[in-house]
């Protein structure tokens, strides 16, 4: 996988010398096209061909989230009313590995209103400070469909 992603890194930089034109959306199609080369001289086997969509999809995903949660937040601030429930919830873990973990606790907390707090001793529940919690279920529903099924599929 690294050695398609350094083949994929080289084969941009050829692009944008031979182009001359140096702004990062010439970086941008010059990465995607020479992934597109790479799939078609590999046939596509390499498991880098799954990822890379996926992380791109993850990224899009996680800036959704990410401007959705400052609005939120933004609005409340704002107004003379406060919409705030807050509260602690256990978020049971599918993540297995520090790594996994870790980043998913990091994402949680990057996003305005949430708040990473303690992983059990068992590493199998994560507990998450939240501003705005009206349904438990949904906002553990959200986490685990979101973030956390999206960062294992990358990561596994």
């Amino acid at each position: 996988m690294k050695n398609r992603f350094l083949s994929n890194i080289l084969l941009t930089f050829i692009w944008v010398a031979i182009t001359g034109d140096f702004q990062f959306s010439n970086y941008v199609f010059g990465f995607i096209l020479s992934f597109i080369i790479l799939f078609v001289i590999t046939r596509g086997d390499a498991k880098y061909f799954k990822i890379i969509p996926k992380l791109v999809a993850f990224i899009f995903f996680f800036l959704f989230e990410l401007i959705k949660a400052n609005l939120q937040v933004a609005f409340d601030v704002v107004t003379k009313k406060f919409y705030m429930t807050p509260g602690i919830i256990k978020v049971p873990l599918e993540a297995e590995t520090n790594l996994e973990i870790s980043l998913l606790a990091n994402l949680i907390t990057l996003t305005p209103g949430t708040l990473s707090l303690d992983v059990s001793e068992d590493r199998k529940v994560l507990y998450v400070h939240a501003m705005y919690i009206s349904d438990k279920e949904e906002f553990i529903s959200d986490i685990k469909n979101g973030f956390e099924r999206r960062l294992l599929e990358i990561l596994r």
